[in-house]
């Protein structure tokens, strides 16, 4: 079994820190920064062997210089989006491979948020890193990328196994979910989930990961039935 730590940063930020007790491998996912990361590992005797990058953004990269300087560990991330990246020591792409001990993650290209954004798929235990490609009842937001790329990126997430675990990397549940009910005010299991959210949220409790499952039912870019109502709904979300 992997154990997955989340890890709170910056203002809303989420790095994942993973850990295989078989192997003793820890992989970081997205360090926002340094010092929180390295502090999760020491207390738990754990020693950071590999970094994974989604994509270029300083608040999923700002930490990997100093993680590297302080273990030596192996960076990985987009070949797209090497050039932007200068910490990296492995590129990958579209069908690669990476490993956490015996355990392999898949690369999925999911360009929309930006140019060359990747996701991790650990299928066999389940698990999916998205970075800011898909959130908690919502998306990125379209910075390099187009409509067409996220639709199909939702698709691809979509038909993934329904109790695949989604680690994103932000916390912005609530404000999608107020969002998504005014898309769909009569979708029950929205409201139902927003309840839950919102008592979380008051009790100071995260709300991710998520699942697959859960996006099915309530996560209105999922939902979309076309290119052009997904387009719709983020540039309605993006002037909210």
């Amino acid at each position: 079994m992997l154990d997955v730590i989340r890890i709170p940063a910056l203002s809303d930020n989420y790095i994942w820190l993973m850990h295989d007790g078989a192997s003793g491998d820890t992989v970081v996912i997205d360090p926002a920064e340094a010092e929180p990361v390295l502090a999760a590992a020491a207390a738990r005797g754990w020693t950071i062997g590999q970094v994974w990058n989604t994509h270029w953004h300083r608040d999923h990269v700002g930490g990997n210089a100093a993680i590297k300087a302080a273990t030596g560990c192996t960076i990985t991330g987009p070949a797209a989006e090497a050039e932007k990246i200068g910490t990296l020591d492995r590129t990958v792409a579209e069908g690669d491979v990476v490993r956490i001990g015996a355990h392999a993650a898949r690369v999925m290209d999911v360009p929309a948020h930006t140019a060359g954004h990747i996701a991790y798929h650990l299928a066999d235990d389940a698990m999916i890193f998205v970075g800011d490609t898909l959130f908690a009842m919502g998306c990125g937001r379209l910075f390099e990328g187009t409509a067409a790329q996220m639709f199909a990126n939702m698709q691809r997430f979509k038909a993934l196994p329904a109790e695949t675990m989604v680690y994103c990397a932000h916390e912005y549940t609530q404000s999608n979910g107020r969002f998504a009910l005014t898309i769909e005010p009569d979708n029950d299991a929205l409201s139902a989930r927003m309840e839950r959210v919102d008592a979380a949220r008051a009790r100071g409790e995260p709300t991710v990961p998520t699942s697959i499952a859960l996006e099915r039912d309530t996560n209105i870019f999922m939902r979309a039935a076309n290119v052009d109502e997904l387009a719709a709904r983020r540039a309605a979300k993006d002037a909210a």
